[in-house]
């Protein structure tokens, strides 16, 4: 056993975040208290960045007339993806994919600007920045979950229509809507395979040993 292995309670905790972890659609109104969403914010803020690059920024959304902007333009996008989907259009429909008018805190999850300065670990692979910025969104989710909060990521949205709306600068870029606070309860599955949208694959389809495909063998 290594010296610097947790204890079983904390190994325990860390694992029951991210096994009930859920993308939340159905929330509370309470408020999210300011020091709990700033622990949130700080947890983000220590996620992994290549190049510790930190391209991630947040813009907390607290007017209501752009908080309803916002979730017109993810209504708009969520009638474009049922259209697409052809033969699951109905289906889709029917899926409550949001909480923005519901939950008690919008964020909006974005690239910085000006990231194309940032060269090391980007040169070959620039989309590592998005990368960081997931884990970023990763640390906020499950810290969210340890302090008993839902959250859940829209991406129904255009971007290049979103920036206006937040001012945001022609170089940045917006990745998700984030919809957080208190819920009733968390779903006991994925909310996506509840309703058999799709489930979870199995581990071992997605494991390989030394080649694509390969099934890995000691694993």
């Amino acid at each position: 056993m290594t010296e610097h292995r947790y204890s079983d309670a904390e190994r325990s905790a860390l694992y029951r975040a991210i096994y009930e972890r859920r993308d939340m659609r159905h929330f509370l109104p309470d408020p999210v208290a300011p020091d709990i969403l700033r622990r949130l914010f700080d947890a983000a803020h220590h996620a992994p960045s290549v190049g510790f690059m930190q391209p991630w920024r947040f813009i907390q959304i607290t007017a209501n007339d752009l908080r309803g902007q916002i979730h017109a333009l993810v209504e708009q996008e969520r009638r474009r993806t049922a259209k697409a989907l052809n033969e699951r259009e109905d289906d889709f429909m029917k899926l409550k994919v949001e909480g923005i008018l519901d939950c008690a805190v919008v964020l909006v999850a974005a690239l910085c600007d000006r990231r194309e300065q940032a060269v090391f670990g980007r040169r070959t692979l620039p989309e590592m920045d998005l990368a960081s910025l997931s884990c970023a969104i990763q640390n906020l989710w499950l810290a969210a979950r340890a302090e008993g909060l839902g959250m859940g990521w829209v991406s129904l949205f255009e971007p290049e229509e979103l920036k206006p709306l937040l001012a945001m600068p022609a170089d940045s870029h917006p990745v998700a809507i984030l919809c957080l606070g208190h819920v009733e309860r968390f779903y006991d599955k994925p909310m996506l395979e509840e309703v058999r949208w799709a489930k979870r694959m199995p581990l071992d389809d997605l494991l390989f040993e030394n080649r694509w495909n390969n099934p890995a063998a000691n694993v």
